[in-house]
């Protein structure tokens, strides 16, 4: 870890000096890249590290639209680079990464020679930086050439890898900064296609907990639980884990569940939100210690996303039936087992399961993640977010496609399979 000298700044709104410390380290304890940045605002570690980390002077930003309508994050950080360091911008991209959105950034960005870019929102502009990167390094401009960078069938053999690096400010707790992977959604199909390495994530994240206070509960509640979705779908893999990946998972998964119940009553309650920043970094650290694709609830999740359902949304609806369905199919019940010992020790959990009649001792681990989830308020069903049963025979084809359906406990290989899951959660 490491610690760079307090930082002078002068804000628009305060004329005297702030005096902060920025907390600089590695992500993950064996890797170099990415770095993590908190302790001081956004704009100003911002600033630090396009100039003396990534010596940039064409930065690209993908802002969020809410953030750049709703505050003045925006302003604040041209501000602190320097207008003139800011090649150009996008304000606002449609959920899900649509290919045809990538492809105007992708020109543009090319336009005018960006040599970095700098998302500041959620997990869509995350995924888009990372496409973005590797579709220029491969002279991208079409669907098919875009296709061909993708994981499937017509892939090609020699991809370039990615060059240009990728600064990322989250304002949500999918934690995809982290990884080496993207999901872009086709326009005309609806269906989501992976892309990974070469693909390179990004190479610094900065966490403010005060910008991250903006988050609407919505998303930030729902993308605490598509962490929480990692660490359960790793636990109870069937894979054999480590002693200290299973402990980093464990203690990842009670940050993360705690600080969420504790955002959910006092947004306003920095400390929480910073442990759920940090306790979504650990999350993904654990699922990168072994060698491990997760399990039906993402593989599933991918596809239902495109429909109009929010990344984080797929997780609360579907987590629950997949740890019910593996464990009626006698997959992974005693792993299970362990993640309910492990949640029900702690006493803001315990709680909850208490003043909603849920008896701990004989719940199942569906019935506490249910339970955890309709205390954060978010939705539980797919009429919830109004998807009907006329799109669950398209859904259950796309998921049978998906690489992490067929790494469940209990692979599904037949659209049967995924339909009993839906089922669980259609109404």
């Amino acid at each position: 870890m490491y610690f760079y000298t307090p930082l002078k700044l002068k804000t628009k709104s305060f004329s005297k000096f702030l005096i902060m410390s920025e907390v600089l380290r590695s992500a993950f304890a064996h890797q170099k890249r990415p770095l993590l940045s908190y302790g001081i605002q956004f704009p100003a570690a911002a600033a630090r590290h396009v100039a003396d980390t990534f010596d940039a002077s064409r930065v690209y930003i993908l802002c969020s639209g809410s953030l750049a309508r709703n505050t003045d994050a925006l302003d604040r950080l041209i501000a602190a680079l320097g207008p003139e360091k800011v090649a150009g911008k996008r304000i606002g991209m449609k959920p899900h990464t649509l290919w045809s959105e990538v492809l105007e950034i992708v020109a543009d960005a090319r336009k005018v020679q960006a040599d970095l870019i700098l998302t500041l929102g959620a997990g869509t502009l995350t995924d888009a930086a990372k496409i973005i990167a590797l579709a220029l390094a491969n002279e991208v401009k079409t669907y098919k050439e875009l296709e061909r960078i993708s994981e499937g069938p017509n892939r090609l053999l020699n991809i370039g890898g990615s060059t240009i690096p990728i600064i990322s400010v989250p304002t949500s707790l999918s934690a995809g900064e982290y990884t080496d992977w993207a999901g872009g959604t086709e326009d005309h199909s609806h269906r989501k296609y992976m892309f990974g390495p070469p693909l390179l994530g990004p190479e610094l994240v900065i966490l403010d907990p005060e910008l991250a206070e903006a988050t609407p509960d919505c998303i930030w509640l729902s993308t605490g639980m598509r962490s929480v979705d990692h660490i359960v779908e790793m636990l109870c893999a069937t894979v054999p884990k480590t002693p200290e990946s299973e402990k980093l998972a464990q203690d990842a998964l009670l940050g993360l569940v705690s600080g969420l119940l504790r955002c959910k009553k006092n947004r306003a309650d920095r400390e929480a939100h910073l442990q759920c920043q940090l306790g979504s970094v650990d999350a993904i650290a654990a699922c990168m210690s072994i060698s491990l694709a997760l399990g039906a609830s993402h593989g599933i999740g991918h596809q239902l996303g495109p429909l109009g359902v929010g990344h984080g949304e797929t997780s609360c609806i579907l987590l629950p039936a997949v740890c019910k369905f593996n464990a009626l199919h006698s997959a992974n019940r005693e792993t299970q087992a362990r993640v309910c010992e492990v949640l029900t020790k702690d006493p803001i959990i315990s709680q909850v399961l208490c003043e909603r009649s849920v008896d701990a001792a004989s719940a199942d681990l569906g019935d506490i993640l249910d339970a955890i989830i309709r205390e954060l308020g978010m939705p539980r069903t797919l009429a919830d977010v109004h998807v009907g049963r006329d799109k669950l025979d398209i859904l259950a084809v796309n998921a049978l496609q998906d690489l992490m359906c067929q790494s469940n406990p209990v692979p599904l290989t037949q659209k049967e399979q995924v339909l009993q899951i839906l089922e669980m959660v259609v109404v």
